[in-house]
């Protein structure tokens, strides 16, 4: 028999996340890895587990994520993002609560782009009297 598996994709800054949710004991599987394993800090592991803390799914799903991009805080956001999506395929009710908590909406923020004459973005030139 086929397992049933719900999928979400989840985007923050340059990262991509495809998330699949299996039903299982609650493991987070990174890119072939765990997620302690994967994430060093703590917040970015707390991001991660957000929505199913908030829907209280925990301990009911496997997730399995591919993550490609960016830093490990975008990818920490893209995740959640991902799972957020998947969780409402799994159950359209969970819409209202995902949605006050702002994990539906996918950030918009994007890094700045380097002018010409600075150093960065908005960074000026080392000052100079002569």
């Amino acid at each position: 028999m086929a397992q049933v598996q719900f999928y979400g994709t989840g985007r923050r800054k340059e990262s991509v996340a495809r998330v699949r949710l299996v039903a299982g004991d609650g493991r987070i599987v990174v890119n072939g890895r765990n997620l302690d394993d994967y994430f060093g800090l703590e917040t970015l592991k707390a991001i991660v587990r957000q929505p199913l803390v908030l829907t209280d799914t925990l301990g009911r799903y496997d997730v399995l994520v591919n993550v490609r991009g960016g830093g490990f805080t975008g990818q920490a956001g893209a995740i959640r993002h991902g799972i957020s999506r998947a969780l409402l395929k799994v159950n359209p009710d969970l819409r209202p609560v995902l949605k006050k908590a702002g994990f539906l909406t996918r950030d918009p923020r994007m890094k700045e782009r380097k002018k010409y004459g600075l150093k960065a973005a908005r960074r000026a030139p080392q000052f100079s009297k002569r």
